[in-house]
């Protein structure tokens, strides 16, 4: 998108670290007074144009990003955000799709289009998040260090008001919308869900609601109540991994194995479901520790994995049927109780005739 004005632009695409990211980005840039193009949401042809130019066994949130690359580049945009986040803390890394994803981009969109591929990575000296944002703005010809401190002061009190929103219960969509018009609204939480759902996943999966195929909302139709790691702190997912017996590894592994270590010892959650793109390395090692670890807690556990084949029939089936069991399961409970406490109550003998002499 090449302004005669000398426009400041950067593209951002709607993948991969963006559902976490974007607040902080948003208040950065617009502070830099630098204007943010998103790519359009998720549509079937999106996750095509990404299939065309990956091999097959690439996992399907890969094959989205490179969709929404190529879609900022059809906008016309010239400089396109896609950063290599190699490690959020010392010895914490990313999988190597994330990690090489400028790389990936390189080689597989051959377009004019200039590639910002600024690094963070918190494991080597020289490469933390001051100076990942040094690398970008750097670009546009901004180099005044403290201008730079101040946009990053401005992208955390966006970020920190879209936690603040989303761990209070409000659904992402909105906590994001009242965040970047620099509002912070906390709903009073009224109504009541017989069931309540702890659904964990990484958030490119289950935030992208072409590739969720709406799940939260589908969830909400059948009388749920949906928690997920954005209502975590860092310490609570860091509690939960500790409660599976586990060391944090992976750099999202809070958002998968902390927040499912959380919800399994949580009583108001009835089940758990999972979330997973097929073909993920590191996600398939987090499954398997969850679901061995659901059975101990006694947590009713459902995986469903996704590529850009799945239906969305056999999918809401799968939902509908594990709700109908969480409903069965929660009635017998009650019922069981009701008769439990039936017993041991006291019941007056009023079984006698007063007799008249």
């Amino acid at each position: 998108m090449k302004n005669q004005n000398d426009e400041k632009i950067i593209g951002i695409p709607r993948g991969m670290s963006f559902y976490h990211n974007y607040p902080f980005y948003y208040g950065f840039f617009t502070d830099l007074g630098i204007k943010i193009v998103l790519s359009d949401i998720t549509t079937k042809q999106t996750m095509t144009d990404g299939s065309l130019l990956v091999v097959t066994e690439t996992c399907l949130p890969i094959k989205v990003y490179i969709g929404h690359v190529l879609n900022l580049i059809n906008k016309g945009v010239d400089k396109i955000l896609v950063p290599s986040i190699q490690s959020i803390a010392p010895k914490i890394y990313n999988c190597s799709k994330i990690r090489g994803l400028p790389d990936l981009v390189r080689n597989v969109v051959k377009k004019d289009f200039t590639l910002i591929e600024a690094t963070l990575d918190k494991s080597e000296k020289n490469h933390g998040l001051y100076e990942f944002l040094y690398e970008i703005a750097e670009q546009f010809g901004i180099t005044d260090k403290e201008k730079i401190k101040k946009a990053s002061k401005a992208g955390w009190r966006t970020y920190n008001n879209f936690h603040i929103m989303s761990k209070s219960g409000m659904s992402y969509k909105k906590a994001m919308n009242y965040a970047l018009q620099g509002k912070v609204f906390i709903e009073n939480q009224t109504k009541e869900y017989p069931i309540s759902i702890a659904l964990i996943s990484h958030g490119y999966n289950i935030f992208d609601e072409r590739t969720s195929m709406k799940i939260f909302d589908k969830l909400e139709n059948m009388d749920v109540k949906v928690y997920s790691s954005l209502q975590l702190s860092n310490e609570q997912m860091d509690d939960g991994i500790a409660t599976l017996g586990q060391n944090m590894y992976w750099a999202n592994e809070r958002e998968m194995t902390g927040a499912a270590g959380h919800y399994m010892k949580d009583a108001k959650i009835d089940g758990i479901i999972t979330l997973t793109a097929f073909g993920c390395g590191p996600d398939s090692l987090m499954i398997e520790r969850i679901t061995r670890n659901a059975k101990r807690f006694n947590k009713p556990f459902l995986n469903l994995t996704i590529d850009e084949q799945t239906g969305e029939a056999g999918f809401i089936t799968r939902l509908e049927a594990f709700v109908d069991m969480l409903f069965r399961k929660k009635r017998a409970k009650i019922i069981n109780d009701m008769e439990i406490n039936s017993e041991n109550s006291y019941i007056p003998n009023t079984n006698y005739i007063e007799v008249k002499n």
